[in-house]
């Protein structure tokens, strides 16, 4: 399953609301390193589609939810499980790290 993206009014249903832990992946347009592990995330999200949802929040079209969770720099990666952050990476990765810090946490 391909990333799909959230917005503030999405978001307490798609993540805090999902039956199976959610990576969500705050970034932007302007953030190179938030386009450069956009590929990693969606491959991770086809290998991984049992395991964990993956799901994008631009953070220029939406500031409550990033607001609320005190994002300061991207991209940041925050894992939740039963609605509640559980995990976060912050920064770029190649993907071998992405998915081996994902699969630690879930």
């Amino acid at each position: 399953m391909a990333t799909k993206a959230v917005t503030d009014a999405s978001f307490a249903a798609d993540v805090l609301g999902s039956d199976k832990p959610v990576l969500v992946d705050f970034w932007a347009d302007w953030c190179g390193p938030c386009k450069m592990i956009a590929p990693a995330l969606e491959e991770i999200s086809e290998e991984l589609a049992d395991k964990v949802s993956i799901v994008k929040m631009d953070i220029m079209e939406n500031t409550g939810v990033p607001g609320e969770i005190g994002v300061q720099s991207i991209p940041l990666m925050v894992l939740f499980k039963d609605g509640k952050p559980v995990a976060q990476k912050l920064g770029a990765a190649p993907k071998s790290q992405l998915k081996g810090w994902l699969e630690s946490v879930l």
